[in-house]
């Protein structure tokens, strides 16, 4: 989806290695270095996940660019190095070495970056802004997108909100799952993961789930707060349409690209594959 006076909607899922999908998302023998290649063709972005854990090689980046057609995005989930600490402000020199590490390889197919905290990680004004400082509006010439996932009910204030759009970082959305839901736009672009895919639904979701997903999408991109979504702050007047990644996470994992392409489906977003579900109905 990309109109003039709509951003742009993405939908993914986190990673692309994982076994059960040979055979229910990956045909059966698919080789597995051809992964990438055949998911950012039935997707429209990824999150990459192994970032999380450990540092990349610029040639990897390099290498992911090269399989994943001109339009295709990723989004990056950072060091967790860089948010597991008790005093944020003393994350820089992990924050410039994962950034200058090879990031930038990928070119124009970098979306946002997901700087995960700890469940246990309670809001302290002070403490956020530091680390909020911290992150650079562009490297090498190359513009960042900053979105902080935070786990911990005391994120749930006016103030948190407040501080976010002071430095044009998004709050992801984090849906069906234990962590507080914050719905705030704080940024010209709006990332949300869905994380209660159901073993018990062919598609992940039940399609009215699936719909109304859809539904608040294309509502977000045009910088509206969708019905049923209430913000701790209301939204910035000018704020008149945001990009949107929703990534399909966590939950029955097995049945997340199925529920990914169902919601591209929904959306009628063009991607090169053009693939559906087993049975998939739109309605």
């Amino acid at each position: 989806m990309n109109q003039k006076d709509s951003g742009t909607i993405r939908v993914g899922i986190g990673g692309w290695t994982y076994e059960p999908w040979q055979g229910t998302f990956y045909p059966e023998k698919h080789p597995k270095k051809r992964e990438l290649e055949y998911a950012s063709r039935q997707l429209t972005s990824i999150e990459i996940n192994s970032t999380y854990y450990g540092a990349q090689k610029p040639e990897t980046f390099a290498k992911w660019y090269e399989q994943t057609p001109d339009t295709f995005v990723f989004s990056v989930k950072a060091p967790r190095y860089a948010t597991h600490r008790k005093v944020l402000a003393d994350a820089g020199e992990t924050i410039e070495r994962f950034l200058t590490g090879g990031l930038t390889e990928l070119k124009h197919k970098l979306g946002p970056i997901n700087w995960q905290f700890m469940p246990t990680k309670v809001f302290d004004a002070a403490d956020f802004e530091a680390f909020l400082k911290l992150l650079p509006q562009d490297i090498n010439g190359q513009a960042l997108q900053h979105a902080v996932e935070v786990r911990h009910d005391s994120f749930r204030t006016p103030e948190f909100i407040t501080l976010a759009r002071q430095y044009g970082v998004a709050v992801v959305m984090s849906v069906d799952s234990e962590y507080p839901l914050i719905v705030d736009t704080t940024a010209p672009f709006v990332y949300i993961r869905l994380m209660g895919t159901q073993r018990n639904e062919p598609l992940g979701y039940p399609a009215a789930t699936l719909n109304l997903w859809a539904k608040r999408a294309k509502c977000l991109a045009k910088g509206a707060t969708p019905e049923g979504l209430a913000q701790l702050v209301p939204s910035l007047p000018d704020i008149s349409k945001c990009d949107v990644y929703v990534y399909v996470i966590s939950g029955n994992k097995v049945s997340n690209p199925c529920a990914a392409m169902s919601l591209i489906a929904r959306l009628a977003i063009a991607r090169p594959g053009a693939l559906h579900c087993p049975g998939e109905r739109l309605s």
